[in-house]
């Protein structure tokens, strides 16, 4: 055997019926929704991933269609090419499980838009779903699959159910899994311009490739949103084929949505400095003792911004300590990358640079993310 399934991209899912929200829930009935991606890498073959795993019903799929995307939501009509799942074109995918599509013999490069149609015929309920999609999606009434543009159709800013692609690579191919929150996710990045710093970073490698399982809004210890990074470690990353990097980024939720929810009281279940340390630590080691590398990230600046009561002097307190611990010698991890250095505004540098803010203080935009990459050292990533 001379080649193997590895991981090309991923979207990592939120429970809708969580009790928090940052992103508005939704479901589909008699929808078309069509949604795209960008592929970290190659191979001669692929093969499509898609979730109920937070359904509260069974999932009936009337039909699901991979093309190459176009623009928008217009595909090649060359390319069209139905899905099969064990064989048949239409699939239920049952309450609390992932389904894999059969491969589909098309060979794919790094960088190569694709786009997954699926026919929802009944009412779905809420979706399985992810906060930050690759691009902007698109859903219109009926059938809908082979359409080469989706005329008049609504706008999707979350992404419903898809939540991977896998190609066929040579064997020995390996990946870097980008793991955390939405500076890792990239939002407040441009829309379908693959500009998260992950993918910026990925780009630079000369072997291998990076996928990116952030989740705008998510902790390192409680769940919401989505289920907390120590929760969703085997599932996101070490399920992942052929991973054998994980790049950590997370603990700005942990400290500022306490904040938010409390507002206008002053938060009153801020984790300290030593848990969000003991967290880490059991987050490294349960990445070590899968064989993997751990990297971590120092938490970025975020004072100053526009969000009610996530900025606190409790939190930026426990966030100086963090990264105190980080940058020292005393850390698990078998490197650490300074992400707040690379964007922090040198004579305020709790504060993200001016030309690195998203516009809310709290995120970083295309320049920002651009930063964070190139301050990284690939030869960490010796994959």
């Amino acid at each position: 055997m001379t080649t193997t399934w590895i991981a090309a991209h991923r979207s990592a899912v939120i429970n809708p019926h969580e009790a928090f929200h940052l992103f508005e829930p939704r479901g589909f009935t008699n929808r078309t929704v069509r949604q795209s991606l960008r592929l970290a890498g190659g191979g001669e073959a692929l093969r499509i991933r898609l979730s109920n795993r937070y359904g509260k019903e069974p999932l009936y799929i009337g039909g699901a269609h991979l093309a190459v995307r176009t623009r928008g939501s217009g595909i090649d009509p060359g390319s069209d090419t139905p899905l099969r799942f064990s064989g048949s074109e239409t699939l239920t995918v049952p309450v609390g499980e992932d389904i894999v599509s059969d491969p589909v013999e098309l060979p794919v490069s790094a960088g190569e838009e694709l786009t997954v149609s699926l026919y929802l015929p009944g009412d779905t309920g809420l979706s399985t779903y992810t906060a930050v999609p690759y691009d902007l999606g698109h859903a219109a009434p009926g059938d809908r699959l082979s359409a080469e543009v989706l005329e008049d159709a609504e706008e999707l800013t979350t992404g419903h159910y898809l939540t991977g692609v896998d190609v066929l690579a040579p064997l020995g191919t390996h990946i870097a899994v980008a793991f955390g929150d939405s500076w890792v996710e990239g939002a407040f990045t441009t829309p379908g311009a693959d500009h998260s710093f992950p993918a910026r970073l990925g780009r630079r490698l000369t072997r291998g490739w990076i996928v990116n399982q952030g989740i705008s809004g998510n902790r390192l210890l409680s769940d919401e949103v989505g289920e907390h990074l120590l929760a969703r470690l085997d599932r996101d990353v070490l399920a992942v084929p052929g991973v054998s990097h994980v790049l950590i980024h997370i603990g700005l939720n942990d400290i500022g949505l306490p904040g938010a929810q409390s507002y206008p009281e002053p938060p009153t279940d801020l984790p300290g400095a030593d848990d969000l340390v003991a967290g880490l630590t059991t987050l490294a080691d349960r990445i070590h003792a899968a064989g993997l590398i751990a990297i971590g990230g120092t938490l970025g600046p975020y004072e100053g911004t526009v969000y009610d009561g996530v900025d606190t002097p409790e939190g930026q307190a426990v966030r100086r300590q963090v990264n105190t611990w980080l940058r020292g010698p005393d850390h698990p991890f078998d490197a650490v990358v300074d992400i707040a250095a690379a964007v922090a505004d040198p004579d305020q540098p709790a504060r993200i640079r001016a030309e690195f803010n998203s516009g809310d203080g709290l995120h970083v935009n295309d320049a920002g993310a651009k930063a964070i990459a190139d301050a990284i050292d690939v030869t960490l990533l010796d994959l």
